[in-house]
């Protein structure tokens, strides 16, 4: 009796099974995409009244921003009006025999952006051009990994500001001079060398609300730019606000690396696909090395004091270099493996800039920047060849600041009227970590689950704001 109920159940389950498949089959294509379509509008931005035109009216009267002056209806392969832009080559000091010179590209704001606001983009690296960010992070066009031709960026950062890309330091991109900074400093005092002559050309800009962004090591690259500014006031004739750091590198690797990696493994464990031998051979060298149990003795709310060392190295101890363990072991997997955007497998998405993934890859040459009829119109130097990344060291010596985490950032925090940092939890690269700031260490209160909310949408992440400091995680975000 027992045996024909539990047959009887088989069956009913099994036929429950075929019908749910032929029903979710029945679905035509036209239905899915009409609920993809749907999906995607959640995300959209609301819609604003009609303005005249695509930007706001801007112009500039020194005849030396005519030099620099790109149509932005004649841009190769970009089969829309971006509008009108400026870009090119201006050096970092006014001396006569100055030869280093950055690279810029100026986009004023959109219909509805302010005309008081001005924000500065740099990418990290170092040495990875600003370039990236314009065409595929934040920028007025957006041209991805994947994307067969350029679109508008329904999302770009000039629906609120201008905004300034700015290949630095010397070195990087269409960048001119040979690269001779030592530390964090002297690219900052580089960096606003170059503003006050940019400010020179287009001096209509002086005076506006200034704020400072950028990704990856620009987590060194900013505070101290900005921690600079707030010492000499009177370097730069704009009003230093804040600034925005993006999956930044603010501490020691073993920190920001090494000690979360295995634990980032367990979480994404699905997506990392590693055997269990693996696994236990990794979660035993986590707590011979002390990461296993790090979190719950030291990151706490509020936090006992500053984060100690898990061990005597900044870098990592001898046997403990397990994000190293798990990248080689990902890549035996999945050899698309991303460090960026860990979700990626086979095929690697085509990338108009050469570099798709953990590798650069060029699948079409020469890549959009490094072809001829780009150069001219966007006034770079024809003779360069770029690479989204320079293969030229641009810290010749090393980078001798320490972390900023550790150094200028909790000053800029106290000292900045907005002060933001996110981080993408689908970047295998870097994670966040405890500073002191107004006189207290880290975040006094847990960073909610599930905090981070989007208009129709829902919960998309975690996000914390206290004492001066506003945190995102995002998910399904990778390093940039």
């Amino acid at each position: 009796m027992l045996i024909n109920l539990c047959r009887l159940l088989q069956t009913a389950l099994l036929l429950s099974l075929q019908y749910a498949a032929v029903t979710a089959k029945m679905m035509s294509k036209a239905d899915l995409h009409a609920k993809q379509a749907v999906a995607a509008q959640r995300f959209a931005l609301e819609a604003r009244p009609a303005s005249r035109g695509t930007v706001k009216n801007i112009t500039f009267t020194n005849p030396r921003a005519s030099e620099f002056y790109v149509d932005g209806s004649t841009l190769p392969e970009i089969d829309f009006d971006v509008g009108p832009s400026w870009s090119g080559l201006l050096p970092i000091s006014n001396a006569t025999n100055e030869t280093r010179q950055l690279f810029f590209w100026f986009f004023p704001p959109g219909p509805q952006g302010s005309t008081e606001d001005l924000i500065f983009w740099t990418n990290g690296g170092p040495g990875c051009s600003s370039l990236e960010g314009l065409l595929q992070e934040n920028g007025p066009l957006s041209w991805s990994w994947g994307q067969a031709k350029a679109t508008p960026n329904e999302f770009s950062w000039t629906n609120l500001s201008s905004l300034l890309f700015i290949e630095q330091p010397i070195g990087t991109g269409f960048s001119q001079g040979e690269p001779n900074i030592k530390n964090e400093d002297d690219l900052a005092v580089q960096l606003v060398g170059f503003m006050q002559q940019f400010l020179e050309v287009f001096s209509e800009l002086k005076g506006l609300n200034f704020y400072v962004s950028g990704e990856s090591y620009a987590g060194m690259y900013v505070p101290y730019i900005v921690n600079h500014i707030f010492e000499n006031p009177t370097a730069l004739d704009l009003v230093l606000k804040g600034f925005w750091i993006s999956d930044p590198v603010i501490g020691w690797d073993v920190i920001q690396s090494e000690l979360p990696a295995v634990n980032f493994v367990h979480k994404y464990e699905n997506v990392f696909s590693l055997n269990q031998t693996f696994m236990a051979q990794i979660d035993a060298a986590a707590e011979r090395c002390g990461y296993s149990t790090y979190s719950a003795t030291h990151v706490t709310f509020p936090p006992k004091g500053l984060l100690p060392l898990p061990g005597k190295s900044t870098e990592g101890d001898p046997g403990c270099f397990l994000w190293e363990e798990v990248f080689d072991a990902a890549l035996l997997v999945n050899p698309a493996f991303d460090i960026y955007r860990i979700f990626d497998t086979f095929p690697i998405l085509w990338d108009v800039l050469g570099f798709p993934g953990s590798f650069e890859q060029v699948q079409v040459s020469p890549i959009y920047f490094d072809r001829e009829d780009v150069k001219r119109a966007i006034h770079a130097p024809v003779n360069v060849t770029w690479t989204e990344c320079s293969n030229i060291n641009v810290f010749p010596r090393g980078d001798a600041s320490l972390p900023s985490g550790y150094t200028v950032l909790p000053s800029i925090i106290e000292k900045s009227e907005r002060s933001v940092i996110v981080h993408g939890l689908g970047d295998y690269i870097l994670i966040s970590e405890g500073m002191t700031w107004n006189g207290l260490q880290g975040f006094q209160t847990p960073i909610l689950n599930d905090s981070f909310i989007v208009d129709g949408v829902g919960a998309l992440g975690n996000m914390h704001s206290e004492r001066g400091l506003t945190y995102f995680e995002v998910a399904l975000s990778g390093h940039m």
